[in-house]
């Protein structure tokens, strides 16, 4: 059997050696038209910072260590060109000498990938313009930048990419702008938990500007919609990626109104002799059981291994995908799984929120950090559907916790008794996810009531009843405007001060003492009393970037995010 592979990276790279572990007899043929194959494309942007200190360490494998340790032939700087379904070969050119041949297969497997999103921009034409997709993108970046001695870089676009670029060029001690045309970078996350990353883009130096988009160059300049100029001595365009299917088009195999290729559930193509995989093709969401587009490395090595399995008449069951990520920014790490609050609304799906902020460990280690969790689950069920955190400790860990539970079909009362490794330097005794399982529980069985960060401006602007139950000396150190401060070891002999004929709205620190507190108000026959979740550190995070970018009164008297 002989099999041809388009595309080297990382789930043409892995397809191939997969085939090899089944059949040490099998002709195993790649192509691509990069110089490089099997690269750790996610680590591109760690080139600039020199995290990465050489650019040949983010190749991970050559042609020659792919044919002496998987008997793999490799050839770089070949692109296939076209398909020829019916003799079941393809043709192949040449890229050093232009010349073109033909190499025939028995089963073809496509991992072309995607490419970067350039939009035809007024005067882009004379803009020191780049975008990041593979090895010599970054090479001719990094380049330009040491070369030219450059300064100022902008970025355009708030994705993973945009993101990490934006962050190791900052590391790196370049003055950086990004542009992003949407309310918030990086939309696997919500609006209210992304606020924690801007705060701290801006907080590290770089000028962060959402909303707006490029309607021109100037060179190197950036002429925004708004009127605003951009100025930059080169640019990194990082707007989105398409996948890369001109090749199967021209072949007549079916794709999606988005261009992406179309598979079943064992990365068959609409020829059963062509296989798909990787950023160009389209999958099924296990939670919205509809099809979506995911360019993922962890997905592309499932969907290498499983179509070489299926090639080889060994089924495995397509579950399908949730989509879970991470990514840092600069001190904080951030993970996110499933669906987005936003995506359960755009979806029709019944949900609620249970949000916490714990310590990651023991509070008394000295490395310990609070944890902002979002739990997202399913109402009345209390399904999981999805979890968002964010920390300068361990957020993957916590989201890879959801993201099992996602793929088993957890709810909230298996997050809260799930037993987790524990020790003072890892963790608590309870864990960040067996306090948000809690929290969840608690709001299905109604036993208190609560609202998000992102309602407490409008009641401070309404002129709700809002008590801030810390110590008087932590509330002299900033609090919501309007709260009056009845500390919660004062509130039972209190009581007289508080309404019962309005709403009255309960604020600590994280939410957990305020939590209490409604507890205990209830137990004295209020019924009209409100956590706010995430209390006045999650308030001050979820308002600082607005405040700080819209020039905004505040609705704290001083910030406090530690």
């Amino acid at each position: 059997m002989k099999y041809v592979i388009v595309g080297g990276v990382t789930g043409g790279a892995s397809a191939a050696a997969r085939l090899r572990r089944l059949d040490e007899e099998a002709d195993i043929l790649i192509f691509d038209k990069s110089p490089h194959v099997s690269y750790s494309n996610c680590s591109l942007p760690y080139r600039l910072s020199e995290t990465i200190d050489e650019t040949e360490k983010l190749i991970l494998n050559s042609p020659q260590k792919l044919k002496g340790m998987y008997n793999i032939e490799t050839c770089v700087l070949s692109e296939v060109v076209s398909i020829d379904r019916k003799g079941k070969k393809v043709r192949v050119k040449d890229l050093v000498n232009q010349r073109e041949y033909e190499e025939h297969y028995d089963k073809l497997i496509l991992s072309p990938g995607a490419y970067a999103v350039v939009p035809p921009i007024k005067g882009i034409e004379g803009a020191n313009l780049f975008t990041i997709k593979n090895v010599v993108d970054i090479d001719r970046f990094y380049t330009f930048l040491k070369t030219g001695d450059m300064k100022k870089v902008s970025v355009a676009g708030g994705g993973f990419i945009g993101v990490e670029v934006a962050v190791n060029l900052r590391e790196a001690g370049y003055e950086v702008s990004m542009v992003e045309a949407m309310p918030q970078i990086l939309r696997t996350y919500d609006y209210d938990m992304v606020q924690i990353l801007q705060k701290e883009m801006v907080d590290k130096g770089v000028e962060l500007i959402v909303e707006d988009q490029v309607v021109e160059f100037q060179k190197s300049n950036m002429l925004l919609k708004s009127g605003r100029i951009v100025e930059g001595e080169a640019v990194v365009m990082a707007v989105g990626i398409r996948p890369d299917t001109a090749l199967a088009r021209e072949a007549g195999l079916a794709l999606n109104q988005r261009g992406a290729i179309l598979v079943d559930g064992n990365y068959r193509t609409s020829d059963p002799d062509i296989y798909a995989i990787g950023d160009a093709i389209e999958v099924f969401h296990a939670l919205t059981h509809k099809p979506m587009m995911l360019q993922l490395a962890g997905p592309a090595q499932k969907q290498a291994r499983e179509a070489a399995d299926h090639i080889y008449g060994r089924i495995v069951r397509n579950t399908g995908y949730i989509g879970s990520s991470c990514i840092k920014v600069f001190d904080y790490n951030a993970a996110s799984t499933g669906l987005t609050a936003v995506q359960c609304e755009q979806e029709g799906i019944p949900y609620d929120i249970g949000y916490v902020i714990p310590k990651d460990k023991v509070s008394i280690m000295p490395d310990s950090t609070y944890l902002h969790y979002k739990l997202i689950y399913e109402i009345p069920t209390g399904k999981v559907l999805g979890g968002q955190v964010i920390s300068k400790g361990d957020a993957a860990k916590r989201a890879d916790i959801v993201a099992t539970l996602l793929k088993f079909g957890g709810t909230v009362d298996d997050l809260r008794d799930l037993e987790l490794c524990y020790a003072p330097p890892f963790s608590s005794a309870k864990d960040a996810g067996n306090y948000a399982g809690l929290a969840a529980c608690n709001l299905l069985q109604k036993t208190f009531r609560q609202v998000r960060t992102d309602q407490v401006r409008p009641l401070v602007e309404e002129g709700a009843y809002i008590i801030d139950v810390r110590e008087k000396e932590l509330y002299d150190q900033g609090h919501i405007r309007t709260a009056v401060n009845i500390p919660i070891s004062q509130i039972r002999q209190r009581l007289e001060e508080i309404p019962k004929d309005r709403p009255v709205y309960l604020n600590c620190k994280t939410g957990q003492t305020s939590y209490n507190a409604v507890l205990a108000l209830q137990g004295k026959g209020f019924h009209n009393v409100y956590n706010i979740s995430g209390g006045f550190l999650g308030l001050c995070f979820y308002e600082y970037f607005n405040d700080r970018t819209k020039n905004r009164k505040p609705i704290v008297t001083a910030y406090s995010f530690e």
